[in-house]
């Protein structure tokens, strides 16, 4: 239940949707949902809508927020053969959708059932148009019909809006129910310019990471930043799913909120090398070939101090008394370039003359190991998520293969012309 209004807020109602401070408050999904219920009341009393127009509003914000239909509000088309950042965001924007509407579902029902009057008397809102399209049956009950009318219409339209910029503002975020957005006295439209510019790229071209991290962060922060792959604010890290998840199954461009009591003023976490083709590179011929399987190493990431609103991060990676740091972004760049093997292709057998390399021996080389002949295979089953991840930093970005264990994609030595594959083995850790 919402605090008593005090005498510095304002009550709702007239003009007045919410209660939002200038400066902005922190909510979660379900939190705003509850917060925007007065537009609903609005709805309700100025067109007078009883239970039975119920089903017309659910099925009118179920198509708005799914994806394929006349009136939705993101035009995305997914297929087998699209982009794999288009895939994890319309798979996003499937669930957070389909949720949302549940929700809201719910609250009109019980709006419709256990009215409850704004203090400040009836809403009048003025809501600009954004091109939502509404279904017929909605658009005859609250613009054509005879208890429709602009003021129905434009409460209607700025609560459909506002749900629209919820759905988008989280699809970033693989556990968006716990991400603490930025919520003003104008509800989310202050994220609509960066909303533009992430639509835009995500439909029109080959969405960046940094174009994710940056909507994700706008919607956290209000503001902008550096370009990055994640970003640290007040209450928390927003930093790509994989850093908690197995490298071979985990989504490649999507970001987790994680809480931190730490977090403070916003930092963007920045790779360290911003080209990595100007990197130094070490021939994978070069190496010592694997004659024994590794032992058990252990990682941990480190953060490096905040400089001009940016910092870096490394993963340690300690074996045997020795310990290798590699550049937490080139991790995550690599992980996110890696190729994953289709089903039909797990259980392939290795390619005929695969050379095998001691990961250990990647791991400590210098600059970014990289093969032209061949195939080489690098061994890390066994070991944990964490040094899978550091070893895909070190590996030059192209032709990096991440297979699971049982089988090696077929591939003969020097057959094509081109570079040779490096093919990174994992699984389950080993029991220590």
């Amino acid at each position: 239940m919402s605090p008593a209004p005090t005498r510095s807020t304002p009550l709702l109602g007239g003009s007045r949707w919410n209660t939002f401070p200038e400066d902005g408050a922190a909510l979660t999904a379900r939190e705003l949902l509850t917060a925007t219920e007065p537009l609903l009341r609005g709805v309700i009393d100025a067109g007078g809508l009883t239970g039975a127009d119920r089903p017309v509003l659910e099925a009118q914000i179920r198509a708005t927020l799914a994806l394929g239909t006349r009136e939705s509000s993101l035009p995305l088309a997914v297929g087998p053969d699209s982009a794999s950042a288009v895939r994890e965001l319309g798979a996003q924007a499937g669930t957070i959708g389909r949720e949302l509407a549940s929700w809201t579902a719910a609250a009109l029902k019980g709006l419709l059932t256990d009215p409850v009057p704004l203090p400040a008397g009836p809403l009048v809102v003025r809501s600009h148009c954004y091109g939502h399209l509404l279904t017929a049956p909605a658009a005859d009950l609250l613009l054509r019909g005879p208890r429709g009318g602009p003021v129905a219409m434009q409460l209607y339209n700025e609560w459909l809006h506002q749900v629209v910029l919820l759905r988008d503002a989280l699809l970033p975020f693989t556990n968006w129910q716990d991400v603490p957005l930025l919520i003003t006295p104008t509800g989310l439209r202050h994220t609509e310019p960066a909303r533009d510019a992430f639509l835009t790229e995500l439909l029109v071209r080959r969405i960046r990471h940094a174009g994710i991290v940056a909507f994700a962060r706008h919607g956290v922060t209000g503001a902008g930043g550096p370009a990055g792959y994640g970003f640290e604010a007040g209450g928390g890290t927003a930093l790509p799913a994989v850093l908690d998840r197995p490298p071979l199954t985990a989504p490649r461009h999507l970001l987790t909120w994680r809480p931190s009591p730490t977090a403070g003023e916003p930092v963007t976490y920045v790779a360290e090398e911003q080209d990595y083709y100007a990197a130094p590179r070490t021939p994978v011929e070069d190496l010592p070939p694997a004659d024994t399987a590794p032992g058990p190493l252990t990682a941990r990431t480190v953060t490096g101090p905040p400089v001009d609103g940016t910092r870096t991060a490394r993963i340690e990676v300690t074996g045997d008394g020795a310990t290798v740091r590699v550049d937490l972004g080139q991790a995550l760049r690599g992980h996110r370039y890696a190729h994953r093997p289709t089903p039909a292709a797990d259980d392939a057998p290795p390619g005929t003359g695969s050379r095998a390399t001691a990961i250990w021996s990647a791991l400590s080389a210098p600059g970014l190991v990289w093969t032209r002949a061949g195939e080489t295979t690098l061994d890390a089953h066994g070991q944990n998520d964490l040094v899978v991840l550091a070893l895909l930093g070190r590996l030059y970005p192209e032709n990096v293969t991440l297979h699971p264990v049982r089988g090696s994609a077929a591939r003969d030595a020097g057959a094509g012309a081109g570079p040779g594959r490096l093919v990174v083995l994992t699984g389950p850790p080993r029991t220590r």
